[in-house]
């Protein structure tokens, strides 16, 4: 069931972005006076289609991983006298850059729009107030202490742990100083420290985790709250409310020791005591087990977690009018497209691990999670994604948007096009490279599984 919620997310996700970004060079090709001829959702067949007044197929194919839109091209086949105009070789190169800039600009308007939205409709972040500092760590050397809020990363402010990953997460492969703006209590200072070289693992990078910080959560008892219908928990006479104390007369001290518990021992019978209204009584449980996609067996009894309450003084509200909302979504944006941007730099210049390249099976687990949590988390998801879209088209290969830019500023510049053999070179070279990344960043996702 899991893997039919990731795929299906992973289609949502990609056609979202996939629609965007193509209708923007639908659209602006349209208003260059250029014949569109199909614009698709996917690869391969189409799985339906219909027609347009202007005699444009819209389709939704097979293989959801991309789209395309496809125009009147002399270089594909015999134009019409009569249609010459509307072909796509036809323009200047000023109207084919902007046809070809279109798609990625689509992407870049789309992140603006969500963090827009976000912004007045209004989010609640979880101040970034350190709960646990490794030993030994860049966090620990620079004096971060539990306890303290993180306020400013090298003089950039931040108000959420979002924030603070994403700041954090520049600096990776970096020598020199970082900077960290903390309050505790009312006193407010700044802590300093070299980084040293500090880097991401290659396996799941976590930049908070490796740079030695883990975020104050408030404390889960170990306190039922759904119980499941014909699971084991329902059927050992476990109830809403009840709190575990011990399993096998080993104490427990919160929600995930005692999953640890259960986890750990499918179909082997644990002893539970259990605290139901004020009294004490043991229970026997077996849980059943259960098969994850990775292969591992684990022990699953059918009872969820009585929610917890983050306390008021953790949480910081943001909300803003309209017209305010404006600079912050161009602010969220702009730092999506930094944080890109740095990537990209680090991972050619070697500051970055390319084991840190992740795939289509990354991008579904993530939009899985991003949808299972909420509106908000999904919306940032898929502005961050869009970004990342919108540059990686961008970039100067010759399969990609970009690519096409370039040879269309060439040929603006030289007053004629760049020939065939050379273009027929830059495709040859831009799907190898293409492919190669392709299949690097699967082979990441699949060594990350």
């Amino acid at each position: 069931m899991q893997i039919i919620q990731t795929v299906l997310a992973l289609v949502l996700t990609l056609g979202i972005l996939v629609t965007l970004h193509e209708y923007g060079h639908f659209w602006v090709a349209r208003r260059c006076g250029v014949k569109v001829l199909r614009f698709s959702v996917g690869f391969g067949k189409p799985l339906f289609s219909w027609y347009d007044r202007h005699g444009t197929e819209f389709a939704v194919a097979a293989i959801p991983l991309g789209g395309y839109v496809k125009m009147l091209d002399e270089r594909e086949g015999p134009v019409p006298d009569e249609l010459r105009d509307q072909a796509f070789t036809s323009k200047p190169p000023s109207r084919r850059i902007a046809i070809a800039a279109a798609g990625p600009i689509a992407n870049f308007i789309f992140a603006v729009f969500a963090y827009w939205l976000l912004s007045v409709v209004g989010v609640t972040h979880v101040a970034p107030i350190v709960g646990e500092v490794a030993s030994k760590s860049i966090a620990m050397q620079i004096g971060l202490q539990p306890g303290m809020e993180i306020n400013a990363v090298d003089g950039h402010q931040v108000n959420s742990w979002r924030d603070v990953n994403m700041r954090i997460l520049e600096r990776a492969g970096e020598q020199g100083l970082i900077t960290l703006g903390v309050s505790d209590g009312e006193a407010q200072g700044t802590l300093s420290g070299e980084l040293g070289g500090w880097n991401l693992s290659d396996e799941t990078p976590d930049p908070l985790a490796e740079f030695g910080i883990t975020p104050w959560r408030p404390d889960v008892p170990a306190v039922l709250g759904l119980i499941s219908e014909g699971g084991r928990a329902q059927a050992a006479g476990l109830q809403t409310g009840d709190r575990i104390l011990a399993v096998n007369d080993e104490p427990v001290g919160d929600w995930f020791e005692l999953v640890d518990f259960i986890r750990n021992a499918p179909e082997q019978a644990l002893y539970l005591t259990v605290e139901r209204a004020g009294a004490r009584q043991a229970i026997k449980i077996t849980p059943a087990a259960k098969k994850l996609d990775n292969g591992e067996i684990v022990g699953f009894v059918g009872a969820g977690v009585e929610a917890v309450s983050w306390p008021d003084d953790v949480l910081r509200e943001a909300r803003y009018g309209p017209l305010a909302a404006i600079p912050i979504a161009l602010n969220e944006t702009w730092a999506d497209t930094r944080l890109t941007l740095v990537a990209v730099k680090k991972m050619v210049t070697g500051l970055l691990s390319p084991s840190n390249l992740s795939g289509p099976i990354t991008i579904a687990r993530i939009a899985e999670a991003s949808v299972s949590s909420g509106f908000e988390d999904f919306v940032r998801f898929l502005a961050y994604l869009s970004v990342s879209l919108g540059i990686l088209n961008l970039l100067p290969v010759p399969v990609l948007d970009g690519g096409h830019i370039v040879y269309y500023t060439i040929e603006a510049i030289r007053k004629k096009p760049v020939s065939d053999a050379v273009q027929a070179l830059g495709l040859r070279i831009g799907m190898a490279m293409i492919l190669t990344l392709m299949v690097f960043a699967l082979y990441n996702d699949l060594m990350r599984l």
